[in-house]
């Protein structure tokens, strides 16, 4: 098992929480109608290795976006959770 496959046991190991429900909390804490995956790695985890989360927090994020429970963006635009490449950020749906 590489440190990648430790790192997707889908929990964010500071509070066992699945890390579906830690990525929302962090949407909803911050202050901002996006985030990249870097920056909710870090505030998942500020202490350590936070890179080793960047492969899970994808995951989480289009298992999520297929919920209708975030918006993954590329370039501003939603995007399709399912295909869709490169640089991307996640928000929550906005209810305008």
């Amino acid at each position: 098992m590489n440190s990648t496959d430790s790192a997707s046991s889908e929990s964010d190991r500071s509070s066992g929480r699945p890390l579906e429900e830690a990525l929302l909390d962090v949407l909803q804490r911050a202050a901002v109608t996006s985030l990249s995956p870097p920056e909710i790695a870090q505030k998942l985890r500020a202490e350590g290795d936070w890179h080793a989360l960047l492969t899970p927090i994808r995951r989480a994020a289009i298992a999520l976006a297929i919920q209708g429970r975030l918006v993954i963006y590329r370039k501003g635009k939603p995007v399709d959770p399912e295909h869709f490449s490169g640089v991307y950020r996640v928000g929550l749906p906005r209810h305008d």
